[in-house]
């Protein structure tokens, strides 16, 4: 589903990542941990297109994305659960979902907004998945925040694509909600067969949700494991830059070079900052 290779990406001379080495099968819940500036939303930036990068193997479905290709045949594969919801609120719940299908239909058909009965039975059955069928009509500004973010979900779920990305879905939420909304996105992929790839800041969360982690450290890969494998020597890999199995003594050493107030506890098990 996903393949990649020696990935590699740099902004001038900031080197973000540094030969990432993946693969994602269909309907696998992937989390990645990270802090601030690790590399996550780049990395996710260049699966769904939006940046190139500058070396490795890249590969989403069979389609290579070291070439390039048009935002509307990579949207048939790549679909985004945005932090934001990325909604229009003026439009109907319905009518939100039914964006998602703008990738599939024709130019003056996607302009005119003329959707096919398959399409809007397509969004009655993504409400349906999401638990929000009964709000089809609503106007979308009216719904709370975890409401909506399933209307996010709804909407990549109607594209139908073979790969979910999802940059912090739930960092503006209160956990009830965001445990509610990680649940629908877990459920509704694994039944499509949709491989996901999510960022988190909450370690709880992914081990609660994903199927496998993976935590970056200064653009590397420093943990690829269970959620039941995210011990201390893990954490601290991924959150006090110690590479994997050094322990807490290359922890503590590590310390020291890390911007002041970034450092956190082992014992903390939800890292802050942006992803």
């Amino acid at each position: 589903m996903i393949h990649i290779r020696n990935l590699r990406k740099s902004y001038g001379d900031n080197h973000v990542l540094h030969g990432i080495d993946l693969d994602v099968r269909p309907g696998e819940f992937l989390v990645m941990l990270g802090l601030s500036g690790a590399g996550k939303s780049t990395l996710l930036r260049c699966i769904n297109g939006l940046n190139r990068p500058d070396g490795g193997t890249l590969e989403v479905g069979g389609m290579d994305l070291m070439q390039r290709h048009s935002r509307r045949e990579l949207s048939r594969q790549v679909a985004m659960v945005f932090q934001h919801h990325n909604l229009v609120p003026r439009l109907s719940v319905r009518k939100n979902v039914l964006t998602g299908r703008l990738g599939q239909v024709g130019t003056l058909a996607s302009v005119l907004q003329f959707f096919r009965q398959g399409d809007l039975a397509l969004a009655e059955q993504c409400l349906e998945r999401v638990g929000l069928a009964h709000k089809a009509g609503a106007r979308t500004e009216a719904l709370s925040g975890g409401q909506m973010q399933r209307v996010g979900i709804a909407r990549a779920l109607a594209q139908q694509p073979q790969v979910i990305l999802a940059d912090e879905p739930v960092a503006s939420l209160d956990p009830k909600t965001a445990r509610s909304v990680l649940q629908y996105l877990r459920e509704a992929t694994r039944e499509m067969g949709i491989a996901v790839v999510c960022n988190l800041h909450q370690v709880e969360y992914a081990r609660e949700f994903g199927d496998r982690v993976v935590g970056l450290a200064q653009g590397r890969m420093v943990f690829d494991g269970k959620p039941a494998d995210l011990d201390d020597t893990a954490l601290d890999a991924i959150y006090h830059h110690a590479p994997p199995g050094a322990g807490l003594a290359a922890a503590n050493a590590a310390r020291s070079t890390l911007l002041p107030g970034s450092w956190l506890p082992v014992s903390v098990a939800t890292p802050v900052g942006g992803a």
